[in-house]
């Protein structure tokens, strides 16, 4: 009871800190805000003790054979964490504006929108990865996002009606019941977008960088079991703080034999995408844990 109440007091005060940050940044101007978050996560991150994560996760990636400057990563990703956290309060600017944004084959949208059936896009924690399921509402294709809340219990309904009002109106939270209501959207011929790269307890032991690591089946069973192709979404933030956005060659369901192997597949994409520039990925999350 009293870890509780404790907890509790401390998501008051970390909840009261970032709203206070986020109306300095909101006085500040985006521009602005990017240089000084990035500046102040930089200084600050190293003292996180998910600065012990990342480097194990290096390790793993180190491990097969890929080569990189680890120093380089650990100072952009706390970089683009500040940027990306600060971001969150202008997601109105985002939502409105498309010069920052550069959306490669976008032929691939335009299919989807004139073939009218629903599809299961996937992506990782790249740079700003809100924007994926932001672009593709904008593109009016029916979408519904799955997510995870927050555990600051003060924070997350601000963080929910952000995400709502500026990034994907249907937010389907994890868990048993979201997926019932994931279920639901895609009889409504409605898209669904998800990150599939966070270590989930309930999911299968699915070689990652070759180590097994616990990985979501969702979009593999939900693929299977509607026949719904998967639109893999790569994205990049540019030395500008423009974004690429890039969606990818489809995975047809019928060409696996089973969700174990989509799933497999989806990994190796997942793999090739972070591989492809490293420093955009989030090292934070403890996948092989």
């Amino acid at each position: 009871m009293i870890k509780k109440f404790i907890k509790i007091i401390n998501y008051f005060f970390q909840s009261i800190l970032i709203y206070i940050f986020f109306l300095i940044g909101r006085l500040l101007g985006i521009k602005l805000s990017r240089k000084v978050f990035s500046y102040l996560f930089l200084l600050v991150g190293p003292f996180f003790k998910s600065t012990k994560i990342i480097k194990k996760n290096l390790k793993i990636f180190s491990s097969n054979n890929v080569h990189f400057d680890e120093n380089e990563i650990i100072n952009y990703l706390w970089k683009s964490y500040g940027m990306t956290f600060i971001e969150y309060i202008f997601l109105d600017y985002l939502n409105k504006g498309t010069k920052h944004v550069k959306i490669e084959d976008e032929a691939n949208l335009d299919l989807i929108i004139n073939e009218k059936k629903p599809v299961i896009f996937v992506s990782g924690h790249f740079s700003n990865f809100e924007l994926m399921s932001m672009e593709i509402t904008k593109k009016n294709i029916p979408l519904a996002t799955i997510y995870r809340p927050l555990n600051n219990l003060f924070l997350n309904p601000f963080m929910e009606y952000l995400r709502k009002k500026y990034i994907c109106k249907n937010q389907i939270q994890k868990g048993i019941k979201g997926v019932k209501d994931t279920i639901e959207f895609i009889n409504n011929n409605t898209s669904i977008a998800l990150m599939i790269d966070q270590r989930v307890s309930e999911g299968e032991k699915i070689n990652f960088f070759n180590k097994p690591a616990f990985t979501t089946t969702l979009p593999a069973q939900l693929s299977k079991k509607f026949n719904m192709d998967v639109i893999p979404v790569y994205i990049e933030r540019n030395s500008d703080n423009s974004f690429k956005i890039e969606f990818q060659k489809r995975i047809k369901p019928e060409e696996f034999q089973n969700k174990f192997a989509l799933t497999e597949k989806m990994n190796q994409i997942l793999e090739e995408m972070i591989k492809r520039n490293p420093k955009q990925w989030i090292w934070t999350h403890d996948r092989w844990k």
